[in-house]
């Protein structure tokens, strides 16, 4: 039934939204959901009954398909052994860009790569969560690197200890091509000594990443979140054409995408409200998010859905770190002291609270 829906679409209208959205041919179940949705605008105008209804049926679908894209996300996942002794940092959301006006992440650069020097010096495992590289707002990635060369050779020195771990999310979803990881991280070019150098020689990126523990077999999931958006999961292309072509420019002069959750506060809610409900029917399945940009860490009785926050705060950086079987929500930023001096300085917003109050 949904291939000749598909066949009829595809004659009614020249252009293959099909393919725009980058959704499979054989992935029937994402086609139903976007037929649904162009079903809803096409009748919208059919009177106030048929649009409530349609509502009411579409956000039921929203909710099963961030059920269905989260949990594939889960059972493929790679997966990451730890014990007492493992130490973990969560960043996400750094939107490495060009160092351009649109670069949010440009004023903290410094704190960032102050933060990454301690946490390798201190033998600490670094997981990126996603949206790390900008790649919506930037086509050429040589301006991102060269804006950011020192972060990426202290990722070097974590990936050759074998300590680096990346998820891609919407921003940067492109590296779900290996192709795209080997053009822009394996190797780069180095003009002092005019010649090309190793970089991130066989980095990976995930989907998602759980963390079990060795002994117990407890499990903390972690993922970038824009599972639960649909409009910037199966439409991220169209986000990003929006963004580069749109928001980019509006940006400059103080104008925000309504699209990102991070900037539309309704978009926020209903995002965390998806991970929530999977959550819920997963056996109240721990787990790690990024995306919202807005950090959360739960109380031992709630639900234990932590969010790392982002790297792209107006005066910091904020983060999750695991160590000693504990968590810990924590923010790097700029202290000044009583003599005037400013210094990079470590702040734990909330914990350290013990992982067995939220993992089962």
């Amino acid at each position: 039934m949904l291939k000749k829906c598909y066949n009829y679409f595809n004659k009614l209208y020249p252009i293959n939204f099909v393919a725009i959205i980058q959704i499979k041919k054989n992935n029937y179940y994402e086609i139903s959901i976007f037929f649904i949705r162009t079903l809803y605008y096409i009748l919208q105008k059919r009177g106030f009954k048929t649009s409530l209804f349609l509502c009411i049926f579409i956000a039921y679908i929203d909710i099963m398909s961030s059920n269905f894209r989260i949990s594939r996300a889960f059972n493929n996942a790679k997966r990451i052994c730890f014990n007492k002794d493992s130490k973990f940092v969560l960043f996400s959301d750094t939107h490495r860009g060009d160092n351009g006006f649109a670069d949010d992440f440009a004023h903290n650069r410094n704190i960032f790569k102050y933060a990454l020097e301690h946490y390798y010096k201190n033998d600490f495992t670094y997981i990126e969560l996603g949206d790390g590289d900008e790649l919506w707002e930037n086509r050429n990635f040589s301006k991102i690197f060269k804006a950011n060369k020192h972060v990426y050779l202290w990722f070097k020195k974590f990936h050759d200890k074998g300590r680096l771990h990346f998820i891609w999310g919407n921003h940067d979803m492109k590296y779900k091509n290996p192709k795209t990881i080997r053009k822009n991280l394996h190797y780069y070019y180095d003009s002092v000594s005019n010649s090309k150098k190793e970089l991130l020689v066989g980095v990976k990126f995930n989907e998602a990443i759980v963390l079990e523990d060795e002994n117990a077999g407890k499990k903390i999931f972690l993922l970038h979140g824009h599972q639960a958006d649909w409009f910037n999961y199966v439409l991220w292309r169209l986000s990003s054409f929006l963004v580069k072509t749109l928001w980019k420019p509006l940006q400059i002069i103080g104008f925000s995408d309504p699209t990102s959750p991070a900037q539309n506060f309704k978009e926020r809610i209903k995002v965390e409200k998806r991970l929530e409900n999977w959550i819920e029917k997963n056996n109240n399945q721990m787990m790690i998010t990024g995306h919202t940009h807005r950090p959360s860490f739960p109380a031992k009785n709630e639900i234990p859905l932590f969010n790392d926050g982002s790297c792209v705060h107006p005066r910091a950086i904020t983060g999750i770190e695991i160590e000693n079987n504990k968590i810990c929500l924590i923010k790097w930023h700029i202290a000044t002291t009583q003599n005037g001096t400013m210094q990079i300085k470590k702040t734990i917003l909330e914990g350290p609270e013990n992982l067995t109050h939220y993992i089962n």
